[in-house]
């Protein structure tokens, strides 16, 4: 199939940007394998040390002739969906053995649940928790003691944090290893629902215990398409897991073997065998377009507008919002997962999942087929869905045809034409959309402003009946440099019930809202943050607002020059407490939210 003309020149057009910095990038991890610390450089001293412990594996390990993989774990059993990590360092030991090599735990990252900090003043770690993870993983490579590595994280920040960190050991063949989402629950809908009705006070908090305990109730990923699967669409599309394994669910035979395959993959590639694939190469240009289209295609989470450009600056390749607008115009949505739809993450694994979406893209020319991935000649390779013969793991060809055509569709036949983000642009900055899941009535509103500097104060407005109308809600000062761009989930439910009361409502924000962003209109990321500068600090209650996903227009509808000769609003204070102040060095140095809202790329020089 021949490529999209918009693909191919998007694509081109992030090579051409990215030539000096991305050859800057190639020629370092050229040298880290050549002239960086591995085994071979290290000291008796130092290689002592790096194997005192191994136990049944310090032979081979001192011998220094086989494959020693170093293993960077998220794990923790408060979050559910790493808790099925605890076990995954044995397995993994005991699968590189039956190939002759070894493996060892370079090093644990942290990993925060963005679902129990949602509207807690430690949501405000949550984005720079990406870089810690990131300089956690370096941390943990740096011992030169691995020739390969296999990456253990699923949810929002994580995925993108291992994999920035790794990045800067590009030489290393890399493969990340997923655990899988937790067996469907309460439906999503449902679960919703109660949320409202306890937001209106129709409901107590016994039931909506009730209602969150049977949504969340397992091992394994949450089941809505938020951050986290979102994640694990974008490693399937850029080729770094093992064809389908995404959405297989923990505790079961094949999840095992899939593991097993990923660990097995790892010693055929690495830098002494014929098959040597870096991963410094495997991330390259079209692998990132990939990942946009993946992103769009499938109704992905808004918090990948961030990661994706922090990610891709980490291998030297330069993307920006104008980029991922360009290919929304083009990518069809052929995935509706909750909350766009009404089945879960399960449902839409069963009616084909990623090994379909990928066939799709590839069949219609929407993807990059001719990348480098783990398993690989090509990103076609990956349209296999995995499954048990007896006690033999075997991949099969994606289904032909979507098993539920109301959670898959085929590229001819779309939920849209266009893909789930919009990028709006006007005299308040430019912001993302998320409109897979708004209804196209909303796609416009236009409403008098009113304005807060925190997320509580909206909640009490709510409760005081203040919100009981047309309205956009301003909710500024909630950027990296402000307080550290915190998820503004808990506004899902008070603003979804003043829209089901009639009113046409929508957000203005500065801040992110949760990758399961659902069905009010929300512009977010909106840059320059007010913090910085950005016109959102000139925005007072009662301005007309136009938001239009349609047009792309983010406006204030002032005088041009009134507007001009606004003062900005002064940002509130830094707050302290549950270590946001350990904080200040990163939210002094970030970048925009467009750049990836990191401080470490910023004073990497990345």
């Amino acid at each position: 199939m021949t490529l999209n003309a918009t693909l191919a020149k998007v694509t081109d057009r992030i090579i051409e940007r990215s030539k000096d910095s991305r050859r800057r990038y190639l020629d370092l991890i050229d040298r880290q394998r050549d002239e960086g610390v591995h085994r071979p450089t290290l000291s008796c001293g130092n290689l002592a040390h790096g194997f005192a412990a191994s136990g049944d594996d310090k032979s081979t390990i001192r011998s220094g002739k086989a494959m020693n993989i170093g293993i960077v774990t998220a794990y923790n059993d408060m979050l559910s969906a790493h808790q099925p990590y605890g076990r995954y360092p044995e397995q993994i030991k005991i699968f590189a053995r039956e190939r002759g090599a070894t493996a060892q735990v370079a090093g644990g990252v942290p990993a925060m649940c963005d679902g129990v900090t949602q509207g807690q003043d430690s949501m405000e770690l949550s984005l720079f928790s990406r870089d810690v993870i990131a300089m956690g993983t370096a941390v943990g490579l740096s011992h030169g003691m691995f020739e390969g590595a296999l990456l253990l994280g699923i949810c929002d920040k994580i995925v993108p944090g291992l994999l920035i960190g790794t990045l800067r050991f590009g030489h290393l063949p890399t493969i990340l290893v997923p655990a899988g989402p937790m067996p469907s629950g309460l439906a999503n809908k449902e679960k919703i629902r109660v949320r409202q009705l306890y937001a209106e006070g129709k409901v107590g908090e016994k039931e909506l215990m009730d209602a969150e305990s049977a949504s969340y109730h397992g091992a394994g990923t949450c089941t809505f398409y938020g951050t986290a699967n979102s994640n694990q669409m974008m490693m399937e599309m850029m080729g770094l897991h093992m064809p389908g394994s995404s959405f297989v669910n923990p505790g079961n035979k094949l999840r095992q073997e899939l593991t097993r395959a990923a660990v097995h993959r790892m010693t055929e590639i690495g830098w002494d065998g014929e098959d040597y694939r870096a991963l410094g190469h495997c991330i390259d240009e079209k692998a990132i377009v990939n990942a946009v289209v993946g992103l769009l295609a499938t109704g992905g989470s808004t918090n990948h507008v961030i990661h994706l450009p922090a990610i891709a600056r980490a291998a030297g390749i330069i993307l920006d919002w104008d980029d991922m607008d360009e290919l929304s115009d083009v990518v069809p949505l052929i995935a509706s997962v909750y909350p766009n739809g009404a089945g879960d993450i399960n449902y839409f694994h069963a009616a084909g999942g990623m090994p379909y979406v990928i066939r799709e893209l590839l069949g219609a020319g929407l993807a990059h087929d001719d990348i480098r991935t783990v398993y690989g000649k090509s990103l076609a390779e990956g349209a296999q869905e995995p499954m048990m013969e007896g006690e033999d793991l075997v991949w099969k060809p994606a289904a032909e045809e979507s098993r539920d055509d109301t959670l898959l569709k085929p590229v001819s036949a779309p939920f849209r034409k266009d893909g789930g983000l919009a990028l709006l642009e006007g005299n308040m900055g430019r912001a993302t959309m998320k409109v897979s899941a708004v209804a196209p009535e909303r796609h416009t509103i236009e409403a008098p402003a009113r304005v807060f500097t925190t997320q509580h104060q909206v909640a009490e407005a709510f409760k005081a009946g203040e919100l009981d109308r047309d309205v956009v809600v301003i909710l500024r000062f909630q950027g990296p440099a402000a307080n550290g761009m915190p998820e503004l989930h808990m506004l899902t439910s008070p603003l979804g019930v003043i829209q089901d009361r009639g009113y046409n409502v929508a957000l203005v924000t500065d801040g992110r809202m949760s990758g399961a962003s659902g069905k009010v209109p929300s512009a977010i990321h909106v840059s320059p943050e007010a913090f910085h500068g950005g016109p959102l600090a000139k925005v007072r209650d009662g301005d007309m607002v136009r938001v239009c996903a349609t047009t792309g227009k983010l406006e204030a509808l002032v005088d041009a020059g009134e507007w001009d000769a606004r003062e900005l609003a002064a940002p509130p204070p830094p707050e302290w407490g549950s270590g946001r102040e350990l904080f200040a060095m990163l939210r002094h140095h970030s970048d925009p939210a467009e750049k990836g809202g990191s401080a470490m790329l910023a004073e990497a020089g990345l």
